[in-house]
Formats: C-alpha cells, structure tokens, sequence
C-alpha cells in the first residue's frame, strides 16, 4: 500500500513539474508512457511513422493541457484520451476513416467451438490491423477502449446505428479471419500428421 501511495506521489510532483514547464520533467513524462501511448495510437493509425507522428501531436496537446488536468481519475487515462481524440482528427483529415451508413443483416456466424487455442494474441492484433480503418476505429473504440456506441457517435459524429453497424461488420470480418487462420492450422497439422 505505501509503493502506491509513493508511486502517486512521485506522479503527482511530476505532474506539477510538468505544469510548470519543466523540460527535465516533460522528457521524463514522455519516457515513461511514449511505448503505451505509442501502442495505444498504433492501433488507429497503420503506418508506424505516422503513429509515431500522431503520438507526438498528442503529447504536445498533453503538455499543453497538463494544466487543466485535476488529479481526479487517472493521468494516464486522461492522456490516452487526448491520444484517441489526436488519432481520430489524424483519420479524419487524412480521409482514410470510411464508415458505411448502412445496416446490413450479418452473415451466418462461424462456430467459434471448432476454434482452439492455438493462436497469439498478436495474430489477433494483427487481423485488427488489418481491418479497413472504419471498423478497425469503431472496434477498437468499442472494443479495446471501452467505448460506448453513443460516445462514439458523439465522437465521431456519425450515428449510433453507423457505430453498430461498423462494430457488427468489425467482427464479422474478425470471425471470418480467425475461422481462416484456424482452417489453415488445422490443415498444417493434418499435413505433418500425415507424413
């Protein structure tokens, strides 16, 4: 109990540092969540680079908001925020966010039974990053983050429908991968059982 309490604390007086414009604080607030926070605005953005461009806007929106952060809920939180919020204005002025408007019955679903085991999580990271960028924004949003359908309309300025509609065919197109990915598994083992 006293490390989380210290932890805070050490937090905190790098926090107040921070609002004050301390350089030596600002680098060491960056070293400290730069990988999260990266992650975080990877799973929007594709390209690396630009990730990496869109973390740094961000963090120059931390710092130059730091002031109005409180100390109620959590900093770390509050900065991913700000990193969603960059990611998204990135999607929407680069035009590469597409949402479809209209709702559609979903496929039949795959038996997610035959499924095993066998695959990563980062397999399925990478079948997230392969999503086309509305669903990938929606899911992540919803999925990953929290999200809810209305904070999402309200975020993205589209309808809660479109946020439902997106999240249904996300993983639609997720479900489909992970049934492909299984089959291809299943037939390797099949191969080496064989021989």
């Amino acid at each position: 109990m006293n490390l989380n309490i210290h932890k805070s604390g050490l937090e905190n007086e790098l926090i107040r540092k921070c609002k004050r414009q301390d350089a030596k604080a600002q680098h060491e607030l960056y070293s400290k969540y730069a990988a999260v926070m990266l992650g975080l605005c990877r799973r929007y953005v594709k390209e690396i680079q630009e990730a990496e461009d869109v973390m740094i806007q961000g963090f120059m929106k931390v710092f130059g908001k730091i002031e109005t952060f409180e100390g109620s809920g959590s900093f770390e939180g509050w900065m991913k925020r700000i990193m969603i919020h960059e990611s998204l204005s990135y999607l929407r002025r680069n035009k590469s966010m597409y949402l479809e408007t209209e709702i559609e019955a979903a496929d039949k679903e795959p038996d997610f039974d035959r499924l095993s085991h066998n695959l990563e999580v980062q397999d399925l990271m990478d079948m997230i990053d392969e999503l086309p960028s509305g669903y990938k924004t929606i899911f992540n949003l919803y999925a990953i983050e929290g999200y809810s359908h209305r904070e999402i309309a309200e975020l993205l300025e589209i309808s809660v429908n479109t946020s439902k509609s997106q999240l249904s065919r996300a993983r639609m197109h997720l479900q489909k991968k992970l049934l492909q990915a299984e089959q291809l598994l299943e037939k390797k083992k099949f191969d080496q059982d064989g021989k």
